[in-house]
């Protein structure tokens, strides 16, 4: 890839030594590593001054602060920037969270310095995920509708797709979020299947929702 300036990458992580093991395998060439932090309060400011292009974020900071929760602020501070989701945990749900929450891509700390380059270059130039990567294939998952036919449940469409995301532990918010609409429908929606599925609570239709392997669908 070719560019008149490097792409510029702001790292957070809580972990010393990753923040300079990253640092030095990006250092060179057409990545640079503008600037690193261990938590949100320091890292949102020097983005705001630094604006750079990507944002590397784990999904645990300092002190235990959400990592995914400063997606958001960080692309109202950062119009221009995408955020990657670089993490350890291999979570379906931080995945989840991650989509709805804005991230352009989700990518494990075991992954090769290339696949990290080539998912940077790929963020800095288009803002929708890679095509195989994992933040790709679960919201590919999440988007179909078509209730399978060896369940048996009074489910609309829309009510499947909210009740397969419920089962990821999503928020009404989140879920909101990564549909595209109000929350006061989510509501609604949520309202209709605990009434429909005969369950009192998100908890009890999750358990129903995985007990059917609606995470396979």
């Amino acid at each position: 890839m070719t560019n008149a300036r490097p792409i510029r990458v702001f790292l957070f992580d809580d972990h010393e030594v990753v923040l300079q093991g990253i640092s030095a395998i990006l250092h060179g060439g057409h990545i640079a590593v503008v600037g690193t932090a261990p938590s949100g309060e320091q890292g949102l400011e020097d983005c705001r001054t630094l604006q750079p292009d990507i944002v590397l974020l784990d999904v645990r900071l300092q002190g235990g602060e959400d990592g995914i929760s400063l997606i958001k602020p960080l692309q109202d501070i950062c119009l221009k920037c995408r955020v990657i989701v670089f993490t350890a945990f291999d979570s379906p749900t931080a995945i989840a969270r991650a989509a709805a929450a804005g991230a352009t891509d989700f990518i494990l700390k075991t992954t090769s310095k290339d696949t990290l380059c080539a998912a940077i270059e790929s963020a800095a130039t288009n803002s929708t995920p890679r095509p195989d990567s994992q933040l790709k294939k679960l919201t590919a998952r999440l988007s179909k509708r078509r209730l399978p036919s060896d369940i048996n449940a009074p489910l609309t469409p829309r009510e499947f797709q909210v009740l397969k995301i419920i089962s990821l532990g999503l928020s009404n918010q989140e879920i909101a979020n990564s549909l595209g609409i109000s929350i006061e429908t989510v509501k609604e929606h949520v309202q209709n299947i605990l009434r429909k599925l005969q369950v009192k609570d998100r908890t009890q239709a999750a358990v129903w929702a995985v007990r059917q392997g609606f995470d396979n669908y």
